[in-house]
């Protein structure tokens, strides 16, 4: 009879448990919900939007999140995702000390709670604005890509529109700068790094420059520049631009440029040519990094500050340095016949010393990492730094303190007007997407101006109304 009572004890307690989850995750839905207006269209997507909400539990054990859910006096600042960047319909995020809750729900653009929107720049769309913005509404931008991909937003008016900033340009507010390069160590790695004498060996077969570019005719015109060098000089070009050898055919595939058999193939070459698809400071992709990861060394055209950038003095050849691609040749074949003058180029890879504190300060007190599952990644610690600057306003407010205000400059995403290099012929002569890019730039400058003026009317607009704006200079 007393085993009887302890079971039925046992069952009053477990149903007890479950009607109380119930109660709190009601609580919480009914909370953040309250001010819906409508379902939101993309709720399909990703399943039940009820249902979706339950992953506020993401960072947390289960019993933490209802025991602070369940707190009356516990609320948290809501961060939409205006560009779904990230596909969660709802989680609370926990940054340090302060908690948020991130969201890709429009619908939540008039709840009290709501203090911010973030924006992801190649997703930034005109169509769909959070207008009337509120004065205490905080407006974010992460923008780690290219400028084509996007050039409005690479301009004063519509840059400065936003409060806080993550762009690959170190004045923006969390640069990105380094954001292809996991870290020192990989950098002073010697494990592609293949003895010269092996490289000199391997020179009977292989040029002594590779090249590896699928993506064509971009706004720095490199194509135009390697095409002209390869006049001079033998170029390997394995990809989809000025191709004239083939990778493995498992290698071909776009998924496969970090695979440890393709760094091989690069390894084996004594100089790289990485030429960036656009001319900005601070916009360093892989193309810099690779190679020197695996003791290649870079040819570089690209960002105007990559001296900044350096492992040591001597780690790079800067294409900017020479006036033509025919003197740029000529040092490379005096570099290639001289192992002297080469190997100066990779001592510093040699001896694993790193003389730049500027690099070294960098990737030492960066909040986020590269593939490194013991660290935020970029985009949560772009979330935490928005949320915990959210959290500093509110605790100003309850000291009768004044708010502080974050302000986007134009240096925190800017790039020149695309030139083509001045070269009599080249391969791109017949590309539209050659002349394309600079009426792009000049089109995207009137697209800023217009932003702008329709944002400070602070009102919803249509397409139309903004299209009108852009061109009405040209009637």
């Amino acid at each position: 009879m007393a085993r009887l009572r302890v079971k039925k004890l046992w069952v009053y307690c477990f149903c007890f448990s479950v009607l109380f989850f119930l109660i709190v995750a009601l609580q919480v839905l009914v909370e953040l919900g309250q001010f819906e207006k409508k379902k939101p269209s993309h709720s399909d997507l990703h399943g039940n939007k009820h249902v979706e909400q339950l992953n506020l539990f993401k960072n947390n054990s289960l019993l933490n999140g209802i025991q602070r859910l369940s707190d009356p006096g516990q609320q948290y600042p809501i961060l939409v995702w205006w560009s779904p960047l990230t596909g969660e319909v709802g989680r609370l995020g926990d940054c340090g000390k302060n908690t948020c809750f991130f969201t890709i729900d429009k619908t939540y653009y008039d709840h009290p709670m709501t203090e911010g929107f973030l924006f992801y720049g190649t997703d930034f769309n005109i169509e769909s604005l959070p207008f009337p913005r509120k004065p205490s509404h905080h407006w974010a931008l992460f923008h780690e890509e290219s400028p084509k991909n996007n050039y409005k937003l690479f301009h004063e008016p519509s840059i400065t529109l936003f409060n806080h900033t993550a762009t690959f340009s170190s004045h923006s507010h969390m640069p990105l700068t380094t954001q292809y390069l996991e870290s020192v160590e990989v950098l002073k790695s010697h494990t592609y790094l293949v003895p010269l004498s092996k490289k000199n060996s391997r020179r009977q077969k292989l040029a002594p420059l590779v090249y590896v570019q699928s993506d064509c005719d971009p706004p720095s015109d490199r194509d135009s520049y390697v095409w002209e060098l390869m006049k001079y000089i033998e170029v390997d070009s394995y990809g989809e631009c000025l191709h004239n050898r083939d990778l493995p055919p498992p290698l071909k595939n776009p998924s496969a440029m970090d695979d440890h058999h393709f760094y091989g193939i690069l390894a084996q070459y004594k100089f790289s040519l990485s030429f960036e698809n656009a001319v900005c400071d601070d916009y360093i992709t892989e193309k810099f990094w690779r190679p020197l990861k695996l003791g290649v060394v870079p040819v570089y055209y690209g960002s105007p500050s990559i001296a900044k950038w350096l492992p040591s003095n001597k780690s790079a050849v800067l294409v900017n340095t020479f006036a033509s691609p025919q003197d740029l040749a000529v040092y490379i074949k005096d570099l290639d016949q001289n192992d002297e003058k080469y190997e100066a180029y990779l001592e510093w890879k040699w001896n694993g010393e790193i003389s730049n504190q500027l690099l070294l300060t960098t990737m030492k007190e960066r909040s986020w990492g590269v593939q490194d599952m013991s660290q935020d990644n970029y985009i949560d610690a772009f979330e935490c730094m928005v949320c915990n600057r959210v959290w500093e306003n509110i605790n100003r407010k309850k000291q009768g303190l004044v708010p502080r205000l974050w302000q986007a400059q134009a240096n925190h995403l800017s790039c020149p007007e695309p030139k083509a290099f001045s070269l009599s012929h080249g391969p791109t002569r017949w590309s539209s997407l050659r002349e394309v890019w600079k009426p792009s730039f000049e089109q995207s400058e009137k697209e800023a101006r217009a932003l702008r003026q329709l944002a400070e009317r602070n009102a919803n607009f249509t397409v139309e109304e903004f299209w009108k704006l852009v061109f009405k200079d040209q009637h």
